[in-house]
């Protein structure tokens, strides 16, 4: 069989349980591999580059058509497993096709998971008593997973990772942590619970926000749940006294310039480490001007877009000249939220000035192709940081 619609068709007909997509046709593509598995009620198809795997699902029309657009365009080999059936197809460059099928034992088959939700050894555990995530309607009061929470309950659990991932090497008597712009305080709850209770740790919280009424519940709620060493105050970051050295800064959602702020003033307490989801940049979308890259500034959505990642990709570069070793990693999966970047900044007593130097060449090279001056860069400019 040399044509690949009529390859395809064999395949979809055995109904495969798990098809493979590799042998990419551009080393350079943004994907390497597509791992296709038959769930319960769909087709879930799993695109992986080096670092991440995205997730779509699909009906059989869906991945027909999908199959079609992508071998001989993105990758030349398709490997499938129906029941007792093992199917092959390779395409060379120039668009020739070779199909096998071959009868194979079904013990010989890779194992596929009919749920969506794998699962994984996360840090928050499904069956533990987790107060906050019962009185958020994450769990159940028997400390199961509410169904339609599972998104929920994986994002919280990815912020839990970030801060593992930072934390576990260091040793400190007593975690000093500031989160501004608390709010409801969802996972500041959470951080306070994975000290305690998963890392058996000594901490010492304190949540800022600018509303009394939220301040006044989330004391009422840190009460309810015995967390005796978790506070929240009416305040804001830019000027506020803190009782101790600061060991962490944690912003979540700070809108627009109150993230530079909060960015600022950890610089200024020296803090060991700075987790950040900025909200809402505008500041440099209205700034934005440049002859020699106007094709960024010619489509408003793409301006928009533009200026909220060059104000994070200056804040993460800022945090470097300031002796952090800086990482953007999304948070969570774009399709649950736009707001899917957190800035994760650690103290690096061994950065190079070569390396900050640099850094604060590329903020200059920015600000002067777009004409933009942000907020962080004028505060560090203003005390003379930078």
């Amino acid at each position: 069989m040399s044509n690949i619609a009529q390859a395809l068709a064999s395949i979809l007909a055995d109904a495969p349980e798990r098809l493979v997509l590799s042998k990419q046709v551009h080393k350079a593509q943004e994907y390497r591999k597509v791992v296709i598995e038959k769930k319960s009620d769909c087709y879930q198809i799993a695109k992986y580059t080096e670092k991440q795997v995205f997730h779509e699902n699909c009906d059989t029309d869906r991945l027909a058509e999908y199959l079609a657009q992508t071998m001989g365009t993105q990758f030349l080999q398709l490997n499938g497993w129906s029941e007792g059936k093992e199917h092959q197809i390779l395409m060379s460059k120039k668009g020739t096709v070779t199909y096998k099928k071959k009868v194979v034992p079904n013990a010989a088959q890779p194992k596929t998971n009919a749920s969506h939700n794998r699962r994984k050894n996360y840090l928050l555990q499904e069956g533990n008593q987790i107060p906050p995530l019962i009185d958020m309607g994450v769990f159940t009061k028997e400390g199961k997973v509410v169904h339609a929470m599972y998104d929920k309950f994986r994002q919280i659990n990815r912020f839990i990772e970030l801060i593992d991932d930072a934390v576990s090497s260091v040793d400190k008597p007593c975690w000093h942590i500031i989160d501004f712009g608390c709010g409801k305080s969802y996972l500041t709850f959470i951080l306070y619970y994975y000290f305690t209770e998963i890392k058996k740790q000594p901490v010492e919280i304190i949540g800022l926000d600018l509303k009394a009424d939220v301040i006044e519940k989330c004391n009422l709620a840190a009460k309810k749940y015995g967390y005796d060493h978790l506070h929240f105050e009416l305040g804001d970051i830019n000027g506020y006294q803190t009782p101790f050295d600061v060991d962490m800064v944690v912003t979540l959602h700070a809108c627009d310039t109150a993230t530079d702020y909060a960015l600022y003033n950890a610089i200024c307490w020296n803090a060991d480490m700075i987790f950040s989801v900025p909200c809402c940049q505008h500041e440099l979308n209205q700034q934005m001007q440049t002859d020699t890259l106007s094709l960024f500034t010619h489509y408003g959505i793409v301006q928009e877009r533009m200026a909220a990642l060059t104000t994070d990709a200056i804040r993460g570069n800022l945090l470097t000249c300031m002796g952090y070793k800086t990482q953007l990693l999304e948070f969570v999966d774009l399709s649950h939220t736009p707001k899917n970047l957190l800035i994760r900044a650690v103290k690096s007593p061994s950065m190079s000035k070569k390396t900050r130097t640099a850094q604060l060449d590329e903020v200059h090279a920015v600000m002067d192709t777009f004409h933009v001056e942000p907020t962080l860069y004028r505060l560090l400019t203003a005390d003379g940081r930078i």
